[in-house]
């Protein structure tokens, strides 16, 4: 950045500083104006001429109002106007105090419409011009008179151009910034639908493959004992079909994947056996939790025992968040029938909440584990299995999660989503 640079940004951050620099320039030209006087001769002479102390005096008001012009524009334009129309009536030699108004009529003018710079313009011209023709010490057709009359209409076109100037850049900035916000919109937009067909395309890749899978499996089964060599012929179709599955798989969620999204973990995803390492992470933070299993061991479907680990999870966590100090959880596991129960149960005696601080708002993700959505990843996790949630207060202080999820794989319809609130629960 060069120096003149430099400096026109730090006048531009101080507009103030900027303004005062002006009028002090103003001041100077006027004051050398004031002592330079054409004289008629042979060819075009000039004489040093002393103006009176009014003369300098109005010339050093004019100037210092103009120091206010961004502020006040209008009422700078009146205050020099007024001190121009003195120096006209009284200023024998006359002083150029009409170029403080006419720079402030260029301020009004480049900071309004042009309706409005036309009404003052046409005004300031024809009250300066006619003070100068009628009361001034001049000849009404003195060159001096028609040059106020010139000055003051150069100066509110000028105005009114820059004016013109600014909105065009301005609306040839809004226009790219709104080009720029549609162009990024519409390629959103585009990624979106290219995502969702990519989405629908694996899906119908994926299960016919499946359907093949079931098939063939199911011939395998069917001549295992008599043909074995059909079996063993329908078992390689049944490998070649889940390879390709796979491979598609691969390729699609590949393509799927963002260059920010994380590196997919290796791990398995968490569940029930990994109940009391939860709970250990819960006790090290200050959370005496206990937990009782009569599950007989059952072994849950993947999506099942992700779910039931994550609502634990964030029960506990609204446990730790929002049942205060000295609070107590205790979470049971239960299998009954075809569906495992589970409770997560607090004796908390903290004040309810405040709305945006309610048990189903997210909270903060427990040491180690994945951050939750509080009740509504709960009833939404609990809705797809098709199963039942229950949450509300208890009688006589605490909290109460109660989550039902089928062990048997059975589609979640509208009625089996069966997720009620105790009276009392937050929403």
């Amino acid at each position: 950045m060069t120096t003149l640079e430099r400096a026109r940004c730090e006048l531009k951050a101080h507009p103030l500083a900027l303004d005062a620099s002006l009028a002090a320039a103003v001041l100077v030209c006027m004051v050398a104006g004031s002592f330079v006087a054409p004289q008629n001769g042979d060819g075009v002479t000039w004489g040093i001429r002393t103006p009176g102390p009014l003369s300098l005096l109005l010339m050093l008001l004019a100037a210092g109002t103009l120091v206010f012009r961004r502020r006040a524009p209008r009422t700078v334009l009146a205050l020099t106007g007024t001190l121009s129309v003195v120096e006209c009536v009284t200023g024998d030699p006359r002083a150029p105090v009409t170029m403080s108004a006419v720079i402030a009529l260029y301020t009004v003018a480049s900071t309004t419409d042009r309706t409005t710079t036309f009404r003052v313009g046409l005004l300031t011209m024809t009250v300066l011009t006619a003070a100068a023709m009628l009361a001034g010490p001049l000849p009404w057709y003195a060159q001096e008179n028609l040059g106020i009359l010139a000055w003051t209409g150069i100066g509110a076109t000028a105005g009114d151009a820059v004016r013109s100037r600014r909105a065009v850049v301005q609306a040839i900035r809004e226009r790219a910034e709104r080009a720029e916000r549609t162009r990024e919109e519409e390629a959103r937009r585009r990624v979106a639908e290219e995502r969702l067909r990519i989405a629908r395309d694996l899906h119908d890749v994926v299960a016919h493959h499946i359907a093949l899978v079931n098939v063939q499996a199911g011939v395998a089964a069917h001549v295992m004992d008599k043909r074995p060599d059909q079996a063993k012929e329908a078992l390689a179709h049944v490998r070649e079909a889940s390879r390709s599955a796979l491979n598609e798989l691969r390729a699609t969620v590949g393509l799927l994947r963002q260059s920010g999204d994380p590196a997919a973990p290796t791990e398995p995803a968490p569940g029930l056996s990994l109940l009391e390492e939860l709970a250990g992470t819960f006790r090290s933070s200050g959370l005496p939790v206990e937990v009782a299993r009569a599950d007989q061991g059952t072994r849950l479907p993947a999506a099942v025992d992700l779910a039931a680990y994550r609502i634990v999870q964030e029960a506990l966590t609204n446990v730790r968040k929002h049942a205060g100090a000295g609070a107590r959880a205790e979470v049971s596991v239960v299998r009954v029938g075809s569906d495992i129960e589970i409770t997560v149960v607090d004796d908390g005696s903290g004040e309810p909440p405040a709305p945006d601080h309610a048990p189903d708002a997210t909270p903060d993700p427990a040491p180690g584990t994945g951050g939750g959505h509080g009740l509504l990843g709960m009833r939404e996790r609990v809705g797809a299995l098709g199963g039942a949630l229950t949450t509300g207060p208890r009688y006589g202080g605490g909290f109460r999660v109660h989550a039902i999820l089928p062990v048997g794989t059975r589609p979640a319809t509208p009625t089996d989503r069966r997720t009620t609130t105790a009276p009392g629960d937050p929403v």
